[in-house]
Formats: C-alpha cells, structure tokens, sequence
C-alpha cells in the first residue's frame, strides 16, 4: 500500500489504484507515457508483451496493444506513439488500427525523438552498445552508431536539437547532432541510468546506481546541484511547473520526491518492491507509479494542487 506522504507533510498523497492486466509470463512494467492531449496512459507491460493504454479521466483500463515481445519502451509525441521490443530487436511504430514494426540494433529500450525532423533514436542495451536511429516517415533505420558502454535512459533536446543518453559504464552522457556523436559529458557516480532535461531553465538530470542524483547545466556540462537516493534507480520525472523532482526507485520500492532547484529529498514514499517506473501527467501533475507484484498502478496527487 503506498505511503500517504502528504499527511507527513511531504508534497505526495496517495490517490488510489488503477488495475492493470495479470501478469502472462516474467517481468513486470517497464516504461511510460503521457498523450496528455488525448488524456491516455501508455505502459510497457513487458510481461505480457503488450502495452496496456489507459484512460486518463475515469482513471480505467482500456485495452492492451499485443505483439510487443519483451517490451520495454513506451513514448509518446504528439499523435505518435512508440515501443521499443527488446525481445525482437524492433520499434513499435502504433498507429490507431496497426502497429508497424523497424529493425534496430539489439535490445532496444530507451527511446528519443526528434519531432522537426521526425527522427526516433533507440538506446541498445545488447551488445555491442549502439544507439540506432529510425526515420519514422520512412519506416526504417538510417543510422546505426556504436556506443563506449551500456545504454541506459535517452532524452531529446530540442533547442539544440540533439539527442542526449545515459552510458553505465564508462559513466557518462554522450551528446548525438546530425547523426554523430559530438561530445561526451563525465558523470563523477557510477551508472547513469534516469534522465531528464528542464527545457526552460536549461538544466539536465541524470540519476545514478551509484545512489545520486545531478542537476547540469545542459549546455556546458556542469554540475549545479547534486542529491542523494534511497537506493539504485530508474526512471526520473520532473514536474517543471511545481519544481518536484521524482525518482524511482526499485529497492527498497518507492519515489524519491527532491526540490530540483537545491536536489534536497523532501521525502520517499513507499510504493512496492521492484516497482521501479513511473509516469508523470503534466496536466493535472499526477504521478503513477507502477507496481509489479500486484499489477496495478498507485497514483498520487501534489499535496499542494489536491489542496486547491
């Protein structure tokens, strides 16, 4: 049952349940996504080779996308939305009737786009370490570039219009301009895994297994903050407009919720072991956090909007 952090004080207070499907086979939930304009919530339940959609304003379950062996990616842009399926080594590209399928390099799982010029990167957990990336209009690969470790978490930067990943070890983030690698930002913890940018107040940050969190100056690579974790973790959120930070974390099972201006914890709510992905609806600020063993997701409320 997840932790009321708000009636501590804490900016987080538990707002319910949405049931999702049982589990057909391993695994759990990986990555999700917001279409905030069509209000629906699209999540890799890698266990059932699907993403599970569900609807924003009854708060429901709608349908299951089926197909997606060993998903692990959900991303939305605008009308798009994308899965990444390690288990075949393709992209989903979904469409409202069908799902088109690309080849990529192996294990594809983060997932990045670039909306000008409709370009979708792939980070490629499976070795050799690659990113590749697909001309969606085009329904193919256009590039291929080799990687210095294991992939973790991508983002797209649009004011510089490049892509920027996450590398494990060595621990790093590697900036992606015109198809090439341009550059290379050192990260002084080990395992960059989360990633997310503030594209207003041009600040990146980047969680590590080694047990920190990063605020960077996104353009010159400069630490401006740095935070500690409960434990290892995952997905990163940030909620620009009420300047939370959340992060997941597996183990112990829970969010790590840090003012992103100073990276201080405010608090850690407990969710459930293994729960170790989120979602974050900007609208509305919910946050979902997506629990394994009882297949279901928790969602939660700022303290701060509920009480308005």
């Amino acid at each position: 049952m997840p932790g009321k952090g708000g009636a501590g004080g804490g900016p987080l207070i538990a707002a319910g349940f949405i049931e999702l499907p049982e589990h057909r086979g391993r695994g759990g939930f990986d990555h999700a996504a917001v279409h905030a304009e069509a209000r629906l919530l699209y999540v890799a339940h890698t266990a059932n080779d699907a993403v599970d959609v569900v609807d924003l304003e009854s708060g429901r379950y709608l349908r299951s996308i089926e197909g997606l062996p060993g998903v692990a990616g959900a991303l939305v842009s605008g009308d798009l939305v994308f899965s990444s399926n390690r288990g075949e080594n393709t992209l989903g590209l979904i469409g409202p009737q069908s799902v088109d399928k690309v080849s990529v390099g192996r294990g594809p799982n983060g997932l990045a786009f670039d909306p000008g010029r409709g370009l979708l990167l792939a980070a490629n957990v499976g070795e050799p370490p690659s990113v590749s990336l697909v001309d969606v209009a085009a329904r193919r690969e256009i590039a291929r570039l080799p990687m210095p470790g294991r992939t973790r978490w991508a983002v797209f930067d649009p004011a510089r219009r490049r892509f920027l990943v996450n590398i494990a070890d060595p621990p790093r983030i590697v900036t992606i301009e015109d198809g090439h690698v341009t550059g290379e930002i050192e990260i002084t913890s080990a395992g960059p895994h989360g990633l997310d940018l503030d594209e207003g107040r041009r600040r990146l940050f980047c969680a590590c297994d080694g047990g920190e969190v990063f605020c960077l100056d996104a353009d010159s690579g400069a630490v401006i903050a740095r935070g500690s974790l409960t434990g290892p973790p995952d997905v990163v959120f940030l909620d620009p407009s009420l300047q939370l930070l959340y992060i997941a974390t597996g183990d112990p099972g829970g969010i790590d919720v840090f003012d992103a201006y100073t990276l201080q914890r405010i608090e850690f709510v407990p969710t459930e072991p293994g729960a170790h992905t989120l979602a974050f609806d900007p609208p509305t600020h919910r946050v979902f956090a997506f629990l394994p063993r009882t297949h279901r997701a928790a969602v939660f409320l700022p303290a701060s909007v509920s009480a308005v």
